[in-house]
């Protein structure tokens, strides 16, 4: 019993170790190591995590999926029914919203909502800076929170009519024993729900940007 419990923690301890290991999934050595906005507004020492994917399409065609995530919003474009499981209520839209594209600094993009039982508050990050069509970056800082950190995200050209989506996460290195094992043991969870993310955000801007264009109802085969 005692041997089986030590491999099985064993076992854990090894996979929380390799996801870290693996924390610039898809960024290049580049991407990793470069200064984005956000970056700044948190003092050091930091750990830093950098995400990325190639988009098939233009930043322009990714940027309004990506003004409009949030609870009530688009969504979170992950895992939505491994998400609704734990009862967050989280819907991703396939569409682009108008209503949802207006997002300016203090206002808050919502990922647990109020009422969520064992968060009655819910959770939400303060928009700290939005670069139209290249940044947005979301802030977590105590007493509300407890973590002192940026999550953001940036929309590089990578070619024509392509571009890299970028998700960056800098932490200030938490002083308590029990924060730090706290963050390391939801490392793996964030990663693997922010690399769907970045897919999930890739996958409706190429749908869209490959979609052939409407045709005006006045040239339409049969239009009088």
């Amino acid at each position: 019993m005692i041997g089986a419990l030590a491999t099985a923690t064993g076992a854990a301890a090894l996979t929380t170790q390799l996801l870290h290991a693996t924390r610039d999934w898809g960024a290049t050595h580049g991407e990793a190591a470069a200064v984005l906005p956000g970056d700044e507004l948190v003092p050091g020492p930091t750990e830093r995590t950098t995400l990325a994917v190639t988009v098939e399409a233009p930043a322009e065609a990714v940027w309004p999926w990506l003004v409009q995530i949030g609870h009530g919003r688009g969504g979170m474009y992950s895992y939505d029914r491994l998400e609704n499981l734990l009862g967050l209520d989280i819907h991703s839209t396939d569409a682009i919203r108008e209503e949802w594209q207006h997002l300016a600094a203090g206002d808050r993009v919502v990922v647990v909502p109020e009422g969520y039982g064992p968060m009655p508050a819910g959770y939400s990050f303060p928009v700290a800076q939005v670069l139209p069509g290249r940044a947005l970056v979301l802030r977590q800082a105590p007493p509300e929170h407890p973590w002192n950190s940026v999550w953001s995200f940036h929309l590089r050209p990578h070619g024509r009519g392509r571009c890299r989506l970028l998700s960056r996460s800098v932490t200030q290195r938490p002083p308590g024993l029990g924060l730090r094992v706290a963050t390391r043991a939801m490392e793996p969870v964030t990663l693997v729900m922010t690399r769907r993310m970045l897919r999930g955000i890739a996958e409706r801007a190429e749908r869209r940007a490959a979609a052939p264009d409407p045709v005006p109802a006045a040239t339409a085969p049969g239009a009088r």
